[in-house]
């Protein structure tokens, strides 16, 4: 499999440093706010590198944090009167209503920063001790220069960044000893949370919980880092300086991006105001798979420009493709050689830098092929095992029609139960009543609209 490094700007054969385990980080949301649909896009092709690498066998260790306090969640809970746990709950709960939608497959571990806040602070403490990190009234910087390869992922010229720094400097920051010195830890202002360290009351910078976060469940030595474009600098430039400042080599081997969405009037992002999610275009009918195979019909380092005119057009694509293949029949024999030249096909296309778009034209060219019906179903099964596309669910039958009236009072009892366990904030019980539901073939989704479910 090839695929392209940030680092390198090249496709480059991915190696594990482990033949087994792949180990893999991708920065998570903070949980201020929904995410929008731009933020989903990275979601859809992360899943996709995953599945696809435990398709291949590999045992994949997935790690995606939750920024669960900052200045934006502060400001949210003094906006609202709430407490800053509070907002970031509401968030992340409304971040997997989105996310199950998607068929986003739920990481390894999603830690949190502020479980995070011991490690956080021996890591600071570390690199004050080397030398890296400095502390000024309270609040702790990174001593850039001293990182002598600071830029490389963003390609950036150390003496430019300087001087483009010092023109953007803004008051406040005369304490640092350079412009392009960036915040380990801040200090306590009123009214905001913290937490006890050795410069005082105070709580963790943005780029020091991922690095944290990701040493402490991957180790120190890790092979992709995922992320957005936006990301690279300066969030992905300063965690490799304070990681590898810390750990003293070099830490992960390949950085892959997304590139981002854009609407008519630009990038898509949250500091314009309205803006749409996964949950309000389901609310508009849409069906979020047809979202996901919109993001997977583009390259993932290209542009990807947002209209409701082409998720019309995806949507009657994606029916389609359901109908055709929901008429293949499951009868005789598998033609295994068949099976192997497409299947090939499909991976050549994966392997091409996550060519999704060619891997989906693989699915059209089965599906207009002359091979027999059992080894198409075949055939797109496994490839959904990767595109997670729901290609061979039966979209078409109620079965919530089908269930016997007492077990549907006993799902509708349980789903009652487990709204009345959120409101009491027992998050504990309500994972507890899914489970209990799963475990019997049920599956719910939490939407905008209610909790709706069905038998799987």
């Amino acid at each position: 499999m090839r695929i392209f490094n940030t680092m390198t700007r090249q496709k480059e054969e991915f190696i594990p440093n482990n033949p087994d385990e792949v180990k893999i980080y991708a920065c998570g949301p903070t949980v201020y706010n929904y995410i929008h649909i731009g933020n989903a896009r990275p979601l859809c092709v992360f899943d996709v590198l995953r599945r696809y690498l435990e398709y291949r066998g590999y045992n994949v260790k997935f790690v995606q944090n939750f920024t669960d306090v900052d200045d934006k969640i502060i400001k949210r809970a003094n906006e609202e009167g709430i407490t800053f746990e509070e907002v970031s709950k509401k968030y992340i709960e409304e971040f997997w209503t989105d996310a199950n939608g998607l068929n986003f497959k739920k990481a390894s571990v999603h830690p949190k920063a502020t479980e995070n806040i011991d490690e956080i602070i021996n890591i600071i403490k570390t690199l004050e001790e080397k030398g890296y990190a400095y502390a000024v009234d309270g609040d702790v910087y990174f001593r850039t220069l001293k990182f002598k390869e600071y830029g490389k992922l963003s390609h950036k010229n150390l003496d430019d960044l300087q001087s483009g720094f010092r023109s953007l400097q803004v008051s406040g920051e005369d304490q640092k000893e350079d412009p392009l010195d960036f915040v380990l830890w801040k200090p306590k202002k009123e009214g905001e949370p913290a937490w006890v360290s050795p410069w005082g009351e105070g709580r963790p910078g943005w780029h020091i919980e991922c690095s944290c976060i990701s040493m402490k469940h991957l180790g120190e030595y890790m092979d992709i880092h995922c992320g957005g474009v936006d990301n690279i600098f300066p969030h992905h430039t300063n965690e490799i300086a304070q990681s590898e400042a810390y750990l003293g080599h070099k830490w992960c081997n390949y950085w892959f991006h997304v590139h981002h969405l854009n609407d008519k009037s630009g990038k898509m992002s949250k500091s314009k105001g309205e803006f749409l999610t996964v949950s309000l275009l389901e609310e508009k009918g849409y069906n979020p798979l047809v979202y996901r195979l919109f993001c997977l019909q583009s390259h993932y380092r290209k542009p990807l420009e947002f209209s409701y005119e082409v998720l019309d057009n995806m949507t009657t694509a994606y029916n389609k493709l359901i109908k055709k293949i929901g008429e293949l029949k499951a009868d005789g024999s598998v033609d295994e050689e068949a099976f192997a030249g497409f299947r090939n096909k499909f991976e050549d296309a994966i392997c091409s830098d996550l060519n999704t778009s060619s891997a989906i034209t693989v699915i059209y060219d089965v599906l207009r092929s002359d091979i027999n019906d059992v080894t198409k179903l075949e055939l797109i099964k496994s490839f959904d095992e990767v595109l997670s596309l729901d290609l061979l669910k039966d979209h078409g039958n109620d079965k919530e029609s089908s269930v016997d009236s007492e077990l549907k009072e006993y799902i509708l009892a349980k789903i009652e139960e487990r709204k009345a366990a959120k409101k009491e904030k027992d998050f504990a019980k309500a994972d507890a009543i899914r489970d209990e539901l799963a475990a019997k073939g049920i599956q719910i989704k939490d939407t905008r609209e209610g909790t709706v479910w069905e038998i799987v």
